[in-house]
């Protein structure tokens, strides 16, 4: 599925699905819908993990010329982000950007810049800044 907007979308992958679910209905209740948003949580079997197919499921879902951002939780979640980009190939690929930001805090931030208008370059820029 595509998103129809021409806005950055967010995509939260974290090894707990309700981290997931809850991560993404916050930036819900920051931002609506302006925002094209997806999560992906939890391994197939529904315990803690990841699966690079529900990441790049959700990737899909929120997909727009835009661009998307996506935030992780843990090393593994970040692999498996990394392998559903490459999955993409080019030249999407090109236009998905795992950031190196806080999960909760930078995927607000990040949809709040979205919301905005602003391109992939300054949502992943105004999230990463919240790095340490």
């Amino acid at each position: 599925m595509k998103s129809s907007s021409g806005t950055v979308g967010i995509v939260i992958v974290s090894h707990s699905p309700l981290v997931a679910e809850g991560t993404a209905d916050m930036v819900r209740q920051m931002v609506g819908d302006s925002v094209p948003l997806a999560w992906s949580g939890g391994n197939p079997a529904g315990g803690l993990g990841t699966s690079m197919a529900s990441i790049l499921g959700a990737i899909e879902t929120v997909w727009s010329e835009a661009g998307v951002a996506v935030f992780v939780d843990l090393g593994g979640a970040e692999t498996n982000s990394e392998m559903a980009i490459e999955a993409l190939g080019p030249p999407r690929a090109g236009q998905v950007a795992i950031c190196n930001a806080p999960l909760v805090e930078g995927a607000v931030i990040a949809a709040a810049e979205a919301a905005g208008g602003a391109p992939l370059a300054r949502v992943v820029a105004t999230a990463e800044e919240l790095s340490p």
